[in-house]
C-alpha cells in the first residue's frame, strides 16, 4: 500500500543524533536530518501517467550522467543531483517543477518514516549477528564456544532450510524506521529533529516519507525554540529604570524582618553562649 499526502517527502543527510528536552521536562533522544536544496524534477499527473506524484531530487555530484538525464535535471533548474525519489501526493497540479521544498513540509507532532542503509559490518558470526548463545563453557567443549549448533534435521527434510540463521554478511542492507515522531523543525537551518534512531551512518543519505499514524494532539514542542529564545534575549538586554525601587525596598524589608528575629529570640543567644 502506498501512502498518500498532501506534501511530499524529502531526501536528508544524517547529522547525528543529541538528547532534547520537550516542554513537560521528559528527555528524548533524536536524530537531527538536514534537508537542504530539496527541488522538484518531475510532475506525475493522472491524465498522463495514470497516479499523482512528485519527483524530489537532493543536491549533490553525480558521476557519468548520460545526456537525457542531463536534460532532465536541466528542466528543474539543477545540473547535478545526488539522487532523486518520487513521493505519492493528492494534487501534484500545485506544484511546479523547480520548487524548492524544505524542513517545513513535516511540523512536530505528526509521525514520519525514515528510509536508509544500515552500516556495513562485514562478515559476522551468530552471535553478534543473530545474538546466538553460543555453546556450554564445560563439559569437554574446546572449540565450541561461539558455534551456531545444528543447522537442520537429518534425513527428513535432508537439506537446509532457506533463510536459515547462520553467519554472514551483515548490515549494508536498505532498511527503514516505520512512525518516528517529529519532535521538532527549523526551517530556517533546514533541519528535522527525529525521536529515536534512523538507519546508516553519519552523513548518510536517508528519505523522509510521511508516516501512517495520525498526529499526537497533546505533544508539547520542546522548549529550545529558536523563536522564544530570541526573544528572551531581547527582553533581557532591556535597561532598568533607575528610578524603579521595588527591589531596594524588598532588599532593606528582608533585612529588617532578620534583625527582628535575632532580638525576639535573646535565651537561644545565651544557651549557646
Amino acid at each position: 500500500m502506498v501512502t498518500t499526502q498532501q506534501t511530499p517527502g524529502l531526501i536528508g543527510r544524517k547529522v547525528g543524533m543529541m538528547t532534547v528536552f520537550d516542554a513537560s521536562g521528559r528527555a528524548r533522544g533524536v536524530t537531527v536530518i538536514e534537508v537542504t536544496g530539496n527541488r522538484i524534477t518531475q510532475i506525475r499527473t493522472q491524465d498522463r501517467d495514470g497516479y499523482q506524484a512528485v519527483q524530489v531530487g537532493a543536491p549533490g555530484k553525480r558521476h557519468r550522467i548520460n545526456k537525457p538525464e542531463s536534460g532532465h535535471l536541466r528542466k528543474s533548474e539543477a545540473e547535478s543531483l545526488s539522487e532523486l525519489r518520487e513521493f505519492r501526493v493528492l494534487e501534484s497540479d500545485s506544484f511546479e517543477v523547480g520548487q524548492a521544498i524544505g524542513a517545513d513540509q513535516f511540523e512536530p507532532g505528526t509521525f514520519v518514516n525514515v528510509t536508509g542503509t544500515t552500516k556495513g559490518r562485514g562478515f559476522a558470526g551468530g552471535v553478534r549477528r543473530w545474538n546466538f548463545r553460543g555453546g556450554p563453557k564445560t563439559h569437554g567443549q574446546s572449540d565450541r564456544h561461539r558455534a551456531p549448533g545444528s543447522i537442520g534435521a537429518g534425513t527428513t527434510p535432508g537439506r537446509v532450510w532457506k533463510g536459515q540463521k547462520m553467519a554472514g554478511h551483515m548490515g549494508n542492507r536498505r532498511r527503514t524506521s516505520l512512525n518516528l515522531l517529529v519532535v521538532y523543525s527549523d526551517p530556517a537551518r533546514q533541519l528535522i529533529f527525529v525521536q529515536g534512531a534512523v538507519p546508516g551512518p553519519r552523513n548518510g543519505t536517508v528519505i523522509i516519507a510521511h508516516g501512517r499514524r495520525n498526529p499526537l494532539s497533546d505533544y508539547a514542542p520542546p522548549i529550545f525554540d529558536l523563536d522564544q529564545l530570541e526573544e528572551a534575549d531581547i527582553q533581557s538586554d532591556t535597561p532598568i529604570d533607575e528610578g524603579d525601587t521595588s527591589e531596594e525596598t524588598v532588599v532593606a524589608e528582608k533585612v529588617d524582618d532578620d534583625t527582628s528575629e535575632e532580638t525576639s529570640n535573646p535565651s537561644d543567644t545565651e544557651d549557646d553562649v
